[in-house]
């Protein structure tokens, strides 16, 4: 027992370890504001919880906004809106409460019923709320969505500015206001959109404020008549990487620090997107869509505070513990199961069963974390719970069949005649923990491969789930063997062949089209050729 209470704590310090780097806090830059200053303006939309403006036009409660602008009233005297349905047209008369200025949106689409609604309401706040709406923005990158002519829009753009008395401007994607430099004739001021994580080609977050920099510079170069106004900057805190580009708490409050000390410096306002994060654009952009926010959806907390120090894993010290008792419980159920075995094993042996417990150790905490941050319907909540499920079990399956010197059987015994099935516990329960890591290694596989744009990468989970089976059922081979169990691979079963050959293939494509900047994409790739190389390994079926 002495070997296995020396691992355990090495296991244990291990984990501890881990979790103190990844949940280490860093120093943001000092703050961008001055004592007292406020943020410009920040983007605003109220929905909480299942509220959405993908549906009927149900109201707001006016109270819930009345909340969260005595809340922003703190930060910021400017709110800029998208819309008036939704009850989003009650913001005027509750900003001017606070002593706050509106950014009144005018949302258009490809619907002209719609629009008029939009014109006729926006057209009336504008007179109504004079002192409280500072400026109008008519329509909201309906170029880049393709549901309005450039004519078109130049057209209402006029028609409401003939009516109200306060600037008008238009908000889009810079690419756009080059593609479409007529509608900057129709605008009193031009507002562009900068998304370094959204860019065709994502810029990474410590390079956001040089990025945002240069494209003012060249809008302010194209339309020298035109003041150009940073409509919407922000950075994502959760979510899949796109090149280099990570979502992340760190990166959010960097990129955001930095963006607004070079606006400061280079004398140019910038509004924030935005104040709170929003879950249902989850439905629209996945996991990243929901987490633009300064605060979080439900408790409406402050992810982060300007020139304080920030932590990508706050929660840190209970994922730590998390995974130290996962350990533990992987030691147990060697110990458990392998009777005498243990006593008698190689050093080989033992190190195998640590590493088993140091890996899942640190990757459960990180899997069950993202559980909720990346489920929305009732699917992603049991794909996602699925996962969690596998990466919990595969562990300690894989420490009871080190023990027990168990191996997985093959996909046509698990699921062909009960007279086919093995008898032992441990066997069968390996085979049907291996069946369900592959379908759902493939189906996140392929889904990487033909959907990839909004998708996650679960590289935490399969990675706590494959390296236990990995470790566990691979078996050294005498070098009389070696050539001879490579013989018996290449003639595996055709299901896990089949399988393999996917997962393979699936993850050169995913490294190649997401590129080797993307370490969510690497590292998940490498699960998937490591979860192939078991499948082939586990092929034998139990000895």
């Amino acid at each position: 027992m002495g070997i296995a209470t020396a691992l355990f704590a090495l296991a244990a310090a291990a984990i501890t370890a881990a979790w103190a780097w990844l949940g280490a806090t860093v120093q943001m830059p000092p703050s961008p504001l001055a004592p007292g200053e406020k943020l410009h303006c920040v983007s605003y939309t109220p929905f909480r919880g299942t509220q959405s403006p993908l549906g009927p036009d149900n109201p707001v409660d006016p109270g819930q906004i009345d909340q969260d602008l005595a809340q922003l009233k703190h930060i910021t005297d400017c709110v800029r809106t998208y819309s008036v349905d939704h009850g989003l047209d009650q913001i005027p008369e509750l900003a001017k409460r606070h002593g706050m200025k509106v950014l009144q949106g005018l949302w258009l689409s490809n619907k002209p019923e719609l629009n008029r609604k939009q014109i006729a309401t926006t057209i009336a706040l504008a007179k109504r709320f004079p002192d409280v709406i500072a400026a109008v923005v008519v329509g909201n990158e309906v170029l880049l969505r393709g549901e309005m002519s450039a004519p078109d829009l130049v057209r209402t753009i006029r028609e409401v500015k003939a009516q109200v008395s306060m600037p008008v401007t238009y908000a889009d994607v810079w690419e756009f206001w080059l593609r479409h430099r007529d509608v900057a004739t129709a605008v009193d001021f031009i507002t562009i959109h900068i998304l370094p994580y959204w860019e065709d080609f994502p810029i990474p977050a410590r390079d956001a404020a040089q990025h945002v920099d240069a494209i003012r510079k060249q809008l302010a170069a194209a339309f020298p008549d035109k003041d150009v106004f940073v409509g919407e900057f922000g950075w994502p805190s959760a979510g899949r990487m796109r090149e280099g580009a990570l979502p992340s708490p760190v990166n959010q409050a960097y990129a955001m620090h930095a963006v607004l000390d070079r606006a400061k410096r280079e004398n140019y306002r910038v509004n924030l997107i935005e104040a709170y994060d929003q879950p249902w654009k989850r439905w629209l952009e996945g996991t990243v869509g929901g987490h633009w926010g300064l605060f979080d959806a439900y408790g409406r907390r402050a992810k982060f505070v300007w020139g304080g120090a920030v932590s990508n894993h706050p929660r840190w010290p209970w994922q730590a513990a998390g995974g130290v008792g996962l350990a533990a419980l992987i030691f147990a159920t060697a110990l458990a199961v392998g009777g005498r075995i243990p006593a008698a094993a190689s050093i080989g042996w033992w190190l195998r069963l640590a590493a088993i417990a140091i890996v899942s150790g640190i990757l459960i905490g990180w899997t069950v974390a993202n559980v909720p941050l990346e489920s929305l319907t009732v699917g992603d909540w049991l794909r996602s719970l699925a996962w969690a499920a596998v990466a919990l079990m595969a562990p300690l399956l894989g420490a009871a069949a080190l023990a027990s010197r168990a191996s997985a059987p093959s996909f046509a015994q698990i699921l062909g005649r009960p007279a086919q099935r093995p008898r032992e516990v441990v066997a069968f329960s390996l085979g049907i923990l291996l069946i369900a890591l592959a379908v759902l290694s493939v189906q996140a596989a392929l889904g990487l491969v033909f959907d990839p744009r909004y998708r996650d990468f679960p590289f935490a989970p399969i990675t706590a789930a494959t390296v236990p089976l990995l470790l566990a059922t691979k078996k050294p081979a005498a070098k009389g063997k070696l050539v001879a169990r490579w013989k018996r691979r290449l003639q595996a079963p055709a299901a896990e062949t089949a399988v393999a050959a996917t997962l393979a293939a699936s993850a050169v494509y995913i490294v190649c089209n997401e590129s080797f900047a993307n370490w969510q994409a690497v590292w998940f790739s490498a699960a998937l050729l490591a979860l192939a190389f078991t499948l082939l390994q586990a092929q034998d079926g139990p000895s």
